[in-house]
């Protein structure tokens, strides 16, 4: 599976989705307006990260169910 291309960037971009959550969520405990703001945008990036993840993830499934 590891040898498989889309595998590895599906996997990639859901790495990509945990780090930016998890950096995310360390600026909120940080506090303070500033950081708000950033947490605010990471966390805008790590829906559009998601989203781009779950596209390839269904992208994924349906190329090997379809046998390709």
């Amino acid at each position: 599976m590891f040898q498989d291309p889309l595998f590895l960037v599906v996997l990639a971009a859901v790495l990509l989705v945990a780090l930016i959550l998890a950096r995310g969520i360390g600026t909120f405990g940080k506090g303070g307006v500033e950081n708000a703001k950033r947490a605010n945008k990471l966390m805008r990036y790590r829906i559009y990260a998601q989203f781009v993840a779950v596209a390839l993830i269904l992208l994924f499934v349906f190329i090997r169910r379809s046998g390709a």
